[in-house]
C-alpha cells in the first residue's frame, strides 16, 4: 500500500511541475506573439561589410606585392602611431619586396624604439630597431592600448571587408535613427560607424582626405583606395603563408585526382574479362 501511495505521490508532483512548465511557455509564446520583442538600434542600424574585392580573395589568390607595400605605408603613417603590429618583424618585409638595406632603414627609421634594461643601473632606456626586432608595441599609460592589428583580419568576420568598411563607414547618424532610438544618440567623444557592432566607436575617423599619403608607384591615394591596401596589409600581416598554403592545396588537389584515376585505371584492369 505504501510503495503504491509513494508512487502516486510522485506522478502528481511530475504532473504538476510539467503542468506549470506548459504554462509559463504558453504565457511566454502568447506574450511574444501580442508583443513581439522590438529590435534594438544595433540590430536594425548596424551594417554587414561590404565586399572587396582582393587579390588575395579564393582559393587560388595571391598577394599584390605592390598595394602590400601601400598598405603598409597607409599604417606606417596614419595608424602606427595608435595600433601595434607586434607579431610581425621588420624583416617579414622583405616578402613584400624590400631589399634588406630598405628592411634596416624601416626599422632605424621607425619612431617607437625597442625597450632596454641596463642591468647594472636598474634603470630602462631605448635602442634603434633592428630588423630582426618586431615591430615595438604602441602604449598609452593609465589608458590601456587600442587593439593590435596583427591578426586583425582573422580575429573579426568577412576580415578584410570588415576592415575596409569601417575606415570608410564613418557617417553622421542617421535622423531615422535619433527618430526611433532618441536615447542612441553617439555619446561625446565618440563616432557614429555603422559597421561597428554598437555603432559608436571611440577612434577618430583615421582617413580623412585623399592624399593622405603619397605613393611612390602613382597610384591615386583616395581614401577608398588607402582603406583597401592597408586591409589587403592587414591580411598578409595575419596570414603570410597564404600564398603557400593555396599552392599546398592545389597540389594536393591535383594529387587526390592523379590517384583516383590511377585507382580507377587499375581497377578496370583488374576486373577486366570477370563476368558479373
Amino acid at each position: 500500500m505504501l510503495p503504491l501511495f509513494t508512487r502516486s505521490i510522485k506522478f502528481i508532483i511530475g504532473a504538476g511541475f510539467i503542468f506549470v512548465l506548459l504554462l509559463a511557455l504558453i504565457g511566454t509564446v502568447t506574450t511574444l506573439i501580442k508583443e513581439p520583442a522590438q529590435p534594438t538600434a544595433e540590430e536594425e542600424f548596424h551594417k554587414h561589410p561590404k565586399e572587396l574585392d582582393l587579390a588575395s580573395n579564393g582559393p587560388l589568390g595571391k598577394f599584390d606585392n605592390a598595394q602590400l607595400q601601400r598598405g603598409f605605408l597607409v599604417y606606417e603613417k596614419v595608424c602606427a602611431s595608435c595600433h601595434s603590429l607586434n607579431l610581425v618583424s621588420f624583416r617579414d618585409l622583405q616578402q613584400l619586396g624590400y631589399n634588406e638595406a630598405e628592411v634596416k632603414k624601416i626599422a632605424k627609421d621607425w619612431p617607437i624604439k625597442q625597450p632596454v634594461q641596463d642591468p647594472k643601473a636598474g634603470t630602462w632606456g631605448e635602442r634603434d630597431n633592428l630588423a630582426s626586432d618586431r615591430f615595438p608595441k604602441v602604449y598609452y599609460p593609465g589608458t590601456g592600448s587600442p587593439p593590435d592589428l596583427s591578426l586583425i583580419a582573422k580575429a573579426r568576420h568577412d576580415g578584410a571587408a570588415y576592415v575596409h568598411s569601417l575606415l570608410t563607414g564613418y557617417q553622421n547618424q542617421p535622423a531615422e535613427l535619433l527618430k526611433k532610438f532618441p536615447t542612441a544618440k553617439t555619446p561625446d567623444g565618440s563616432y557614429y560607424n555603422p559597421y561597428f557592432a554598437n555603432l559608436n566607436i571611440a577612434m577618430p575617423p583615421p582617413l580623412t582626405s585623399e592624399n593622405q599619403v603619397t605613393y611612390s608607384d602613382g597610384t591615386r591615394a583616395t581614401v577608398d583606395q588607402m582603406a583597401k591596401d592597408v586591409s589587403a596589409f592587414l591580411v598578409w600581416t595575419a596570414e603570410p603563408t597564404l600564398q603557400t598554403r593555396h599552392r599546398a592545396g592545389v597540389a594536393v588537389v591535383l594529387f587526390l585526382l592523379f590517384a583516383t584515376a590511377l585507382a580507377y585505371g587499375a581497377y578496370l584492369t583488374v576486373w577486366r574479362g570477370v563476368k558479373h
